[in-house]
């Protein structure tokens, strides 16, 4: 697809696909694309990187989370880029590309659901389909101010995605409009927790992560998330540090990554783009004996959040340290930036929560989301409460 088609520089060249959706079903009347990343029957699934792309052929069956989507009435409009092998929160693919920012043109997408967060920010489809292991849906959806949700651990499948490390991946999902949000989840989840939280907990270590601009930027959208609940209170969410939960949080996602990606690395020998090529030289390096009693951090995280919210709190917080960085920032900026944003994200992933990412704020000219996490199994109730926040 060529610049005037494509401006947004967001779909794969390598497969052209179009599905017309079907009348009368859930999301009939709605466009999507998918990231690059999830199988489509028929096609290959590049995952960010040209040897990828070379060395597998084309998917046999559709990974059942875009099938389901299909299947609901929706019309693909095709395959959307991701960072390398989804190895990265930039969205700058060294290979294809950097997907246009269409609310901060001058500053990265996010990634490494870059693709599918440029087309939603961008206007060409309704909503896209993206998916989080360390933040790849969450820290996009605040650089490119849109909503997006990274689901429960566990609820809905990852089979036929790409995986990166699975105790982490999930299925998360962008938009423009909260309702078209639950649309979506009312076809991809079912039989979630529903019920009502009354508190909400704002957590005092993750707006510390933020700069002053940040802070005032999302003064007003905390406040106005305040008036949807009876009482709100600051606390700590790691008692040893968020910097120590993102410090668990890379070894063991790294260490995951390796064990599926390891043998292809070192068989096919992809060149992979600045940052993503040091991160998975690094991985190869992260032994078992190193990830062990890190296993004992991502429990105390899970408890530590459930002691939290309990049954009746939802927890506030920062989506991302910042505004995104300015296209072509440096390695050494970027890796910085990065560590203090996994520090936020790493909440969610070690304790295998739900969190939806809430276009309310601005710094530096450029979006900054705010976001809701809740206990597992919350994910209905977050898109409900995002519609009822972005509604009043």
């Amino acid at each position: 697809m060529n610049a005037a088609v494509d401006p947004l520089n967001a779909y794969v060249a390598h497969t052209a696909v179009h599905l017309p959706g079907k009348p009368g079903r859930a999301l009939s009347g709605l466009t999507f694309a998918v990231k690059d990343i999830y199988d489509l029957e028929g096609c290959r699934t590049g995952c960010g990187n040209p040897r990828w792309l070379e060395t597998h052929g084309p998917a046999t069956t559709t990974a059942p989370a875009l099938q389901a989507v299909l299947d609901a009435g929706a019309e693909l409009t095709g395959k959307v880029h991701t960072d390398e092998l989804a190895y990265s929160l930039n969205g700058e693919n060294a290979h294809y590309g950097t997907p246009r920012n269409s609310k901060a043109p001058t500053r990265i997408p996010g990634g490494s659901s870059s693709g599918s967060a440029a087309v939603v920010a961008g206007g060409a489809v309704d909503f896209a389909l993206g998916s989080d292991t360390g933040g790849s849906v969450r820290v996009p959806a605040s650089y490119c101010g849109i909503l997006g949700i990274r689901t429960t651990h566990g609820r809905i499948a990852t089979t036929g995605l790409m995986p990166l490390a699975p105790s982490f991946d999930t299925v998360g999902w962008f938009a423009r409009e909260p309702a078209i949000m639950r649309r979506v989840g009312g076809v991809l989840l079912a039989g979630g927790d529903t019920g009502p939280r009354h508190r909400l907990v704002l957590a005092s270590d993750a707006f510390a992560m933020l700069d002053d601009s940040g802070r005032d930027g999302l003064r007003q959208a905390v406040d106005r998330v305040k008036r949807h609940f009876a009482s709100a209170t600051d606390a700590a969410v790691s008692p040893v540090g968020l910097a120590a939960w993102m410090q668990a949080f890379r070894p063991l996602q790294a260490r995951e990554v390796w064990a599926c990606h390891g043998a292809w690395i070192e068989a096919h020998k992809p060149t992979f783009g600045p940052g993503i090529a040091e991160r998975f030289a690094w991985a190869r390096t992260v032994s078992e004996a190193e990830v062990a009693p890190l296993r004992g951090v991502r429990q105390q995280a899970a408890v530590r959040l459930r002691d939290l919210l309990g049954g009746d709190a939802l927890l506030c917080l920062p989506t991302a340290p910042g505004a995104a960085p300015i296209k072509g920032t440096s390695g050494p900026a970027l890796e910085e930036f990065r560590g203090r944003a996994l520090s936020l994200t790493a909440i969610a992933g070690l304790s295998g929560c739900p969190q939806i990412s809430l276009p309310l704020g601005e710094t530096a000219g450029a979006p900054l989301g705010l976001s809701l996490l809740g206990p597992p199994g919350t994910d209905e109730l977050l898109l409900a409460l995002a519609e009822r926040i972005l509604g009043d």
